[in-house]
C-alpha cells in the first residue's frame, strides 16, 4: 500500500491511498465467506458455496464491494499511521473506479491537528487581581455561623416574614389536581423568594391550620409557564431563634474561646480561601498570556463538532432540569447570540489550549506513570459522584483511558509552565507558585490546601453539634422557585 499527503490548509489534508489488488485478497476471501452464510443455494450447505457459484448466484460485483468496505476502514487507519496524522475529524472519502484486478485508489480529506511553533514558555508574566477580604465578607461569615447554630421554636401567631412555616401545597389546573405538583410537610422561609411567585405573599399573616389559594406560575413539569391555582395550608409556625455573638457563642460554634478570636479566624480563612483562588486565578492568567503568544490555527469541522457537543449536553441539562434554552438565557442575562458567541469562544480557547499543551508536553517528553493516572481517576469520580470503581469501569469499557492520560499530561505541561512563571498581583507582589496538581486543574500552595480541608472538617463537625435548622425543600415536581439553582456545563472538556 501507498500513501501520500497533500496539505490543503494549515488545518486539513487530502490522503491519497493506492493499494495493489493482492493486498484486497484476504479481504475478497472474508467477503466470500460471508456471503456463503447468507445464501441459500441447492445442493450445497449453508456456509460451504463455492465461489463460482456465488459469482453466479450473487455477482462478483457484490462480493468486491464487500471486499473493499471491509478493507477500507482499516486501509484508513493504516495511511493515518504511515503519515503520523492525528486525525480531528470524520474523513471525507471519495471511493474511484474499481474493476476486478486493478488497484483500490481511494481520498480522504480530514481536519488535522495544526503544526504549532512554540513560543518561549519559561519565565511567563502575568497579573492577577489581590487578595481582598472586607469586614462585610466577614460578617457575612459570621451570620452564616450564626444562623447554622440557631433554632427553631414553636409559635401561636400568624406567620411573618423570616418565620419558618410547614406547608401542604396543591397546584390544580381548572379544579383538576396537578399530580406532580402536590406536596406535603414542605419548610419553608417566609420571604426567602425561592419558591412559587406569590407563595410569601399568601403565607404573610396565615397561622396554623389556615388555608388560601393564590395564582401562580409552575416552572416544570407538564403545566410548566402556565397560570394555575395555587393551594397552601399551613401546619405549623416556627420562630427562628439566632444565638447572641459573644463568647459563649464563640464556645459553643468553635475550638475558640472568645469571639473576638473567632472573628480572626475567620478572616483567616477567607484569606487562604482567597490565596487559593488567587492561585487558580494565576494558572489560568499564564495560559491565557501563553496563548496570545502564538497563533495557533483551529480545524473549522473540529470546533464545530465540539460546539454541537457541548449545546447537545447543555440542552441535556436543561431538559431535565425542566427549562428550555430561553428561560436559560433570561437566566444568565444573554441573549442567543450573545450566549452562542461566548460557548464558540470556549470551545476555541479550550481547544488551542489543548493543542498548545500538547506540544509543550511533546517537547518536555513529559509521559504519565500509573499513579498519576489512577489520581486523576479518581478526582474525575469524585467530582462526577460515581465510585471510583464505577468510573474507572465506564472509562475502560467506553475508552477514554487514552483521553484521561492526556488531560494528565496536558496538567503536567501547564504544571512545569506555570512552575516558571512570575505572577504578580496588582499591587506588583509576587504570588508564590509552588506546585500544580498531577492533572494541573488547580494551581496548589499545599499548606493552604490542607489547611482548607481541616477548616471544612471543623465546620462539618461544628455544624453536626448544632441544633438543626429545618431546610427548605421542594418535593413536588413542578414546585421550583425563581431562586432554585440549574448549574449547565459548558466547559465539560475545557483545559482550563
Amino acid at each position: 500500500m501507498k500513501s501520500a499527503v497533500e496539505t490543503l490548509n494549515p488545518t486539513r489534508v487530502k490522503l491519497t491511498v493506492e493499494v495493489p489488488f493482492e493486498e484486497l485478497k484476504p479481504s475478497v476471501d472474508a467477503a466470500y465467506k460471508k456471503i456463503a452464510k447468507q445464501i441459500n443455494v441447492p445442493g450445497f450447505r449453508k456456509g460451504k458455496v463455492p465461489t463460482m457459484v456465488i459469482d453466479q448466484r450473487v455477482g462478483r460485483g457484490v462480493v468486491l464491494d464487500e471486499a473493499v468496505n471491509e478493507a477500507l476502514p482499516g486501509l484508513y487507519v493504516q495511511a493515518l499511521q504511515d503519515n503520523n496524522i492525528t486525525p480531528m475529524s470524520q474523513p471525507e472519502v471519495d471511493l474511484g473506479e474499481f474493476e476486478d484486478g486493478a488497484d483500490l485508489s481511494f481520498t480522504a480529506e480530514l481536519d488535522v491537528k495544526p503544526e504549532i511553533s512554540l513560543p518561549t514558555y519559561v519565565g511567563v508574566e502575568a497579573q492577577v487581581d489581590n487578595i481582598s477580604v472586607g469586614d462585610d465578607e466577614v460578617d457575612e461569615q459570621m451570620e452564616a455561623l450564626r444562623e447554622r447554630f440557631g433554632s427553631l421554636t414553636p409559635v401561636e401567631r400568624a406567620a411573618a416574614t423570616d418565620d419558618f412555616v410547614t406547608i401542604d401545597l396543591s397546584a390544580a389546573n381548572d379544579g383538576v389536581a396537578i399530580e406532580e405538583a402536590q406536596a406535603t410537610g414542605m419548610s419553608y422561609q417566609v420571604g426567602r423568594g425561592t419558591m412559587l411567585e406569590g407563595l410569601d405573599e399568601a403565607l404573610e399573616g396565615m397561622a396554623a391550620a389556615d388555608e388560601k389559594t393564590f395564582s401562580s406560575t409552575l416552572v416544570g413539569g407538564e403545566f410548566r409557564d402556565q397560570q394555575v391555582d395555587v393551594t397552601v395550608k399551613v401546619t405549623a409556625v416556627k420562630e427562628q431563634e439566632l444565638p447572641a455573638l459573644d463568647d459563649d457563642f464563640a464556645q459553643e460554634a468553635s475550638e475558640f474561646d472568645t469571639f473576638d478570636e473567632l472573628k480572626v479566624d475567620v478572616r483567616e480563612r477567607l484569606v487562604r480561601g482567597g490565596r487559593m483562588q488567587q492561585a487558580s486565578d494565576a494558572r489560568d492568567a499564564v495560559l491565557d498570556k501563553l496563548l496570545d503568544l502564538v497563533e495557533i490555527p483551529l480545524p473549522d469541522g473540529a470546533v464545530a463538532e465540539q460546539l454541537q457537543a457541548r449545546r447537545d449536553d447543555i440542552a441535556q441539562q436543561l431538559a431535565y432540569a425542566g427549562m428550555t434554552e430561553a428561560d436559560y438565557f433570561e437566566s444568565e442575562g444573554q441573549t442567543e447570540d450573545e450566549f452562542a458567541a461566548d460557548l464558540e469562544k470556549r470551545v476555541r480557547d479550550a481547544m488551542a489550549a489543548q493543542f498548545l499543551l500538547d506540544e509543550i508536553a511533546d517537547a518536555e517528553e513529559l509521559g504519565v506513570d500509573q499513579n498519576e493516572l489512577t489520581q486523576h481517576l479518581m478526582r474525575r469520580a469524585q467530582q462526577s459522584g460515581q465510585t471510583p470503581e464505577a468510573y474507572i469501569q465506564h472509562a475502560v469499557e467506553h475508552n477514554h483511558v487514552p483521553e484521561m492520560v492526556a488531560e494528565v499530561r496536558r496538567g503536567k505541561a501547564l504544571a512545569h509552565v506555570v512552575e516558571t512563571a512570575v505572577v504578580t498581583d496588582a499591587s506588583g507582589n509576587v504570588v508564590e507558585l509552588k506546585t500544580l496538581q498531577p492533572d494541573g486543574t488547580y494551581v496548589d500552595l499545599a499548606e493552604l490546601e490542607a489547611q482548607a480541608a481541616a477548616d471544612e472538617a471543623a465546620e462539618a463537625a461544628a455544624a453536626a453539634d448544632a441544633e438543626e435548622v429545618e431546610p427548605s425543600t421542594d418535593a413536588a415536581a413542578g414546585v421550583v422557585g425563581s431562586d432554585d439553582y440549574v448549574t449547565v456545563d459548558e466547559d465539560a472538556d475545557a483545559t482550563k
